[in-house]
């Protein structure tokens, strides 16, 4: 949780669940390969709250801007306590909701996305596709394989709060064993973006 004297910046994300060609799935962006902070980190859509926003109209606007999806078609069911990233120095209020009429989504401005994913719940949960992250600075984390080729690693905060809330609703199971991967050269050009997984948080829709 932020610490209540943090003097950082707020921020929402939208963790938005739909019915997919391949079944229940998860609305996920990789950032650009080139940009300065996090480059090439899947995540879900977000950014800073602006203000005079709320958490949630800051989620749906950042999702419009990045993936062109109609927020109208967007059902919010629960909203998140903050969570902290100290690297970032952000407090982010993770949104969730369900994509009640999806939309095309796809890539607005290659600047800031590289791509967009709809990534089916069944192979997130399928141990196959479970990895543990490994950082040069010797933080290990969970991680998960996406893509039609399996070969996109989903870390840090995003995993984190996916693997956090799964476990929670008893969706996946502990993989002791899963395999380690390092993080590829890409994603460690820019700001350093490390233990920002929150791995203790308990998941409980604010009042």
């Amino acid at each position: 949780m932020p610490p209540d004297d943090h003097d950082g910046r707020y921020g929402a994300v939208l963790m938005l669940f739909g019915e997919g060609p391949d079944g229940p799935d998860l609305l996920l962006t990789e950032r650009a390969h080139h940009m300065r902070s996090h480059p090439g980190q899947v995540s879900f859509p977000g950014g800073s709250i602006d203000e005079g926003e709320t958490p949630r109209e800051a989620a749906l606007r950042e999702a419009w801007e990045e993936t062109g999806l109609d927020p109208a078609g967007v059902e919010v069911f629960a909203e998140l306590p903050e969570l902290w990233l100290p690297p970032s120095n952000f407090a982010v209020t993770p949104i969730l909701g369900w994509w009640r009429e999806p939309s095309p989504v796809d890539v607005v401005d290659p600047d800031e996305v590289h791509a967009v994913y709809r990534v089916p719940i069944s192979e997130l949960v399928d141990p196959a596709h479970r990895i543990a992250v490994r950082h040069p600075s010797g933080w290990l984390g969970p991680g998960f394989l996406i893509g039609d080729d399996k070969d996109v690693i989903l870390w840090g905060f995003t995993a984190g709060i996916i693997s956090r809330l799964f476990d929670f609703l008893g969706w996946t199971s502990e993989v002791p064993d899963a395999p380690q991967r390092d993080l590829p050269g890409y994603m460690l050009q820019g700001e350093p973006c490390v233990r920002d997984v929150p791995t203790n948080t308990r998941f409980e829709e604010r009042r």
